[in-house]
C-alpha cells in the first residue's frame, strides 16, 4: 500500500448517508487525514463519518461561502494542503497518483481541475464538460468568495496551475432530491438577483473560466429578457453544443439544470418584485 498524501481531505455535509460512505470510501486510503464539517445532520451522516476514522466538527449552515471558510479559517490542518471535496464526489485513481506526484515538486500554490459530471450514470460531456474547479491547494493559501450559492474557492497568491485528470461528480440521491435542492438553491439565487450585490466585482471575459462565467452573467445573461433567457440557455446546451448526443439522460438533465432551474429562478425574482411593489 502506498503511503498516505500529505493532505487532507475536507467535505461538507447535511444528510448525506447515501453519498458519503463512497466518498469516504474512496478517499480513506490517500489521504492523511479526513475532516467533516457537518450542519447538523438529523440522518447517519455523522455516525458514518466517524466509522471510517474522520475528524468531524458541526457549524449551523448560513450559506456555503461562510461553511466554506470557516473550514478554512477556524479549523487546524498538520498536512500541507487541503482537498475540497463534496459527499457526492470522487476522486480517480489517475488523479490521486497525478496529485502525489505534483505536490512533492510543484512551485504552485493551488491548481484547478476538470469536473467529471455523471446523471443518472450517464457522463453529462457535452455542453457541460470541462468545468474547472479550484479544490486543490497548500494550506493557508486559498479562501472562499462571498456569494452564498455558487461559491468558489481562490488562491490568495494567484499562483495557480491546472491537472491533467479529472474528479467525479456523481450523485446517488433520487430525482425528488435533486428537485427540492435546487428549489432552495432558486431562492437563495433569486435573491442574488435581486441584490446585484456582487456586480461591482471585477471579471475578465479573457481571464479564467470562472471570471469568464461571472462576466457573461452580469455583461449578457443578467440583460436577457427575463422568462425568455432559459429558452436560450437550453437551446446553447443541447443544440449549439450537441448536448442531444449523449441521449435522453442528457436531454433530463439539460431541460432540468438549463431551461427548469432558470426560470424558477426568474419566476421567484419577478414575484419578489410584485410583492415589494
Amino acid at each position: 500500500m502506498n503511503e498516505k498524501t500529505d493532505i487532507t481531505v475536507v467535505i461538507l455535509t447535511y444528510n448525506e448517508e447515501v453519498n458519503l460512505p463512497h466518498a469516504l470510501k474512496n478517499v480513506k486510503d490517500f489521504a492523511k487525514q479526513v475532516v467533516v464539517l457537518d450542519s447538523h445532520s438529523t440522518d447517519r451522516t455523522v455516525e458514518i463519518a466517524e466509522s471510517y476514522g474522520a475528524k468531524v466538527y458541526t457549524r449551523p449552515f448560513d450559506d456555503f461561502s461562510r461553511q466554506r471558510k470557516y473550514a478554512l479559517e477556524q479549523i487546524t490542518y498538520s498536512t500541507g494542503w487541503l482537498f475540497f471535496l463534496d459527499a457526492d464526489e470522487l476522486l480517480t485513481e489517475q488523479l490521486k497518483e497525478e496529485i502525489r506526484n505534483v505536490i512533492l515538486k510543484t512551485d504552485k500554490d493551488a491548481f484547478y481541475i476538470k469536473r467529471r459530471f455523471y446523471w443518472m450514470g450517464k457522463w453529462i460531456r457535452r455542453g457541460y464538460y470541462p468545468t474547472w474547479l479550484l479544490r486543490l491547494g497548500r494550506t493557508g493559501y486559498i479562501t472562499c468568495d462571498n456569494r452564498p450559492i455558487n461559491e468558489h474557492l481562490v488562491c490568495r497568491s494567484g499562483n495557480v496551475g491546472k491537472l491533467r485528470e479529472d474528479f467525479i461528480d456523481h450523485n446517488n440521491k433520487s430525482l425528488s432530491d435533486w428537485i427540492s435542492k435546487h428549489n432552495i438553491y432558486s431562492d437563495k439565487e433569486a435573491y442574488q438577483l435581486e441584490l446585484q450585490d456582487d456586480s461591482r466585482e471585477i471579471y475578465k471575459l479573457w481571464g479564467t473560466q470562472y471570471e469568464r462565467k461571472r462576466w457573461l452573467r452580469f455583461r449578457v445573461w443578467n440583460k436577457l429578457p427575463l422568462l425568455i433567457r432559459p429558452f436560450i440557455y437550453f437551446l446553447y446546451r443541447y443544440i449549439f453544443c450537441l448536448g442531444f448526443l449523449d441521449g435522453k439522460k442528457a436531454f433530463m438533465y439539460h431541460f432540468l439544470h438549463a431551461f427548469l432551474y432558470r426560470i424558477l429562478i426568474d419566476f421567484k425574482y419577478l414575484e419578489k418584485k410584485w410583492r415589494n411593489k
